[in-house]
C-alpha cells in the first residue's frame, strides 16, 4: 500500500520506553514513511484501556503493547481485530523463550524492570555526578569520575556524557579551548578513563554555524572559520594521541552509537584497574 505516513500506537503497563525504543528501531527501516506515535503509558486497567481502544478505532493503525495482565491483552487483541489493525506483544515471545529455559515468572509484575533497586539509585548518583562536572566544571573533583570526555567545542560531550550516566556511570566532560590549558587535574588522574572525541572540521563548522544562528550571533569569527577549527581538531588529536587516550570519531555517529563505543573502552579499562589495584 502507498503511503507517506501511518498511526502508531504504542500501549505500555509501564513507562513505554521499550516500545518507543523497539518500534523507532523499525519504523527507521522505512525511508519516506513517517510514523504518527500514539503513546499510552501506565494503562493498568479496563477503564485506561477503553480509552486506547478508543483512539486505536479513530486512528488505525499497527499496535505494539506490552501488557502482562492477560485481561488486558485479550481485551486490546479483541478490539484491534475488530479495528482492522494488526497488534503485536513485543515482550511475547521474549518472555516464551525465558519460560522455556527458566520455567514460568513467579508473577507477573508491570514496570517490573523500574524498581527502586542499588543500580536505580546509582544512576541516579551517577546524572547527578555529570550534571555537576558538565563542560569543566569542578575540576578538582575529577577522581571521583568513572569516564572524563574531552574535545573541542561541538562534538557532543554533554549528551554523551548525560546518556552515559543514564547507564549509572559516572561522566565529567572537559573542552578544550584554544588558549585554554588543560585543567592539570586531568594529568595525573589514576582511576577515571579518559576518551577523547573529535569530528571532522566540516562537520564541527556545520554544527557551530547552526548554533551561532539559533542565538542570532555573528558568523564572522574564528569559531566557524575552516581552518581555525581544523587547527584545534589537530591539536586535540595530537594531545589525545601524546597522552595515549583513546579517540573516537564521532562524525557521523548518534549519541547511543558514541556511548556504546565509549561502554566498550570503559569495560575493558575497568577490567585492567581492578587487576592492577
Amino acid at each position: 500500500m502507498n503511503r507517506n505516513y501511518f498511526h502508531l500506537h504504542l500501549v505500555s503497563d509501564s513507562t513505554g520506553e521499550t516500545l518507543i525504543a523497539v518500534s523507532r528501531a523499525a519504523s527507521a527501516q522505512y525511508q519516506g514513511i513517517a510514523s504518527i506515535e500514539h503513546i499510552y503509558p501506565l494503562i493498568r486497567n479496563l477503564d485506561q484501556l477503553e480509552r486506547v481502544i478508543a483512539g486505536i478505532q479513530s486512528s488505525p493503525g499497527i499496535v505494539l503493547y506490552t501488557l502482562v495482565d492477560t485481561e488486558l491483552a485479550e481485551r486490546l487483541e479483541k478490539a484491534c481485530i475488530e479495528a482492522g489493525s494488526p497488534s503485536l506483544s513485543v515482550l511475547a515471545p521474549i518472555l516464551g523463550l525465558f519460560q522455556s529455559y527458566l520455567g514460568p515468572a513467579s508473577a507477573p509484575r508491570p514496570g517490573a524492570q523500574h524498581v527502586l533497586n542499588s543500580d536505580y539509585f546509582k544512576r541516579i548518583e551517577a546524572l547527578n555526578y555529570t550534571m555537576m562536572h558538565d563542560d569543566g566544571q569542578m575540576p578538582g573533583d575529577l577522581e571521583g569520575a568513572d569516564l572524563i570526555l574531552l574535545g573541542v567545542s561541538r562534538t557532543s560531550k554533554t549528551p554523551t556524557s548525560i546518556y552515559l550516566a543514564n547507564r549509572g556511570i559516572k561522566t565529567a566532560n572537559v573542552p578544550l579551548v584554544p588558549g585554554v590549558p588543560l585543567p592539570a587535574a586531568v594529568e595525573n588522574l589514576k582511576k577515571p578513563l579518559i576518551v577523547g572525541l573529535f569530528a571532522s572540521p566540516e562537520r564541527i563548522v556545520q554544527i557551530r554555524q547552526n548554533r551561532l544562528l539559533a542565538l542570532n550571533a555573528t558568523q564572522d569569527s574564528p569559531y566557524v572559520d575552516r581552518t581555525s577549527v581544523a587547527d584545534e581538531i589537530t591539536r586535540s588529536r595530537r594531545l589525545f594521541s601524546e597522552r595515549g587516550w583513546p579517540t573516537i570519531d564521532v562524525s557521523r555517529r548518534s549519541i547511543e552509537e558514541t556511548a556504546a563505543a565509549i561502554m566498550d573502552l570503559y569495560r575493558v579499562h575497568l577490567m585492567t584497574f581492578i587487576a592492577n589495584s
